[in-house]
């Protein structure tokens, strides 16, 4: 039997398996994203990239660095720069908890998933730890055994 979907996983727009896989999840945000009108409209489409993004800090603001926004096709001179820094919107307290968090060594916050609630693009960001290549192996054997099991479970 498989499993049931979140809401917001029918209706993300990107994801980033990649962070799960190279990051112990240990806490997610949503965030708001600070966008202009052609870039909207790209994110609507699903031109959006967020395989290598990132989480950074400057004065006192959360910003969204090397996320990549296609530029719309009939944007003409209201295209921005695809992968300019993005203002994420998070509540000042918030901001300052995963300012702390992302000081401490070996902390990255990652975007996880960007998806569209009530009209606005949202992204869930999520504060990560590094895994190691031993902690990798053990999740690709896990993962392969629960993989037998299924297919054992179904015959």
């Amino acid at each position: 039997m498989k499993a049931k979907k979140s809401k917001t996983d029918q209706n993300a727009l990107a994801q980033n398996r990649k962070a799960r896989f190279n990051y112990d999840i240990s806490d997610t945000f949503e965030a708001g994203i600070s966008l202009t009108g052609t870039e909207i409209k790209s994110v609507r489409a699903g031109q959006i990239t967020i395989g290598d993004g990132f989480v950074t800090f400057h004065d006192g603001r959360a910003l969204l660095t090397n996320v990549h926004i296609a530029p719309y096709e009939n944007g003409n001179q209201f295209n921005v720069d695809p992968l300019r820094t993005r203002q994420l919107l998070l509540h000042r307290r918030q901001i300052q908890s995963l300012q702390q968090t992302a000081l401490e060594k070996g902390v990255s916050i990652v975007p996880l998933k960007v998806y569209l609630k009530h009209g606005f693009a949202k992204v869930l960001i999520g504060i990560g730890r590094g895994k190691r290549q031993f902690d990798k192996r053990q999740d690709l054997k896990k993962r392969d055994q629960e993989r037998e099991l299924q297919r054992r479970f179904k015959n």
